[in-house]
């Protein structure tokens, strides 16, 4: 059995592929992150960490859902981009104030699959894999609104850049 290590603190990169909520063994909110080549918990839940790594590129939590209703008009469940620049597009399997929010990196997912119990398995490209409580036609919404903000947000940086160009 591979024991996981615990850390204070996260920093969300390009590398992170999932943040989950756990219970400790005292019953507090943590986190089981999943980055490409490491697994570990964090003493935070996953909103905090989300919020945390908005932070970090000048916004916040709300602050990035805000964007994201402004842009595609999604107000529940809203994906957000930690930072466009470095493709770090996020969504939550549910509403992010609730504890079982877990947050999943859109640009990892291989593919998603019908899990038993309206469970949904996330295949990531690198071929490591979860199972979450979230129905699969949840799940599929989740990742297909994803994707277009991604595409809105991306034209917009794409037209600003085509302009500054020109100028």
């Amino acid at each position: 059995m591979i024991v996981l290590q615990y850390v204070n603190s996260h920093e969300i990169t390009p590398h992170t592929l999932a943040i989950i909520p756990q219970h400790n063994e005292e019953g507090k909110m943590i986190s089981y992150v999943i980055e490409e080549q490491e697994e570990f918990y964090v003493s935070r839940p996953p909103s905090k960490i989300v919020d945390e790594a908005c932070k970090f590129f000048g916004s916040s939590l709300r602050g990035r859902q805000e964007g994201t209703r402004a842009i595609s008009d999604l107000t529940h469940k809203a994906p957000i981009s930690i930072d466009p620049a470095s493709g770090m597009y996020f969504f939550p399997t549910s509403s992010p104030i609730s504890p079982n929010c877990s947050w999943i990196a859109h640009t990892h997912i291989q593919k998603i699959l019908p899990a038993p119990q309206a469970q949904t398995k996330v295949v990531f490209k690198n071929g490591k894999s979860i199972v979450l409580d979230i129905s699969i036609g949840s799940m599929e919404n989740q990742v297909n609104r994803t994707a277009q903000f991604r595409y809105l947000l991306d034209n917009r940086i794409k037209m600003i850049s085509s302009a500054l160009q020109r100028s």
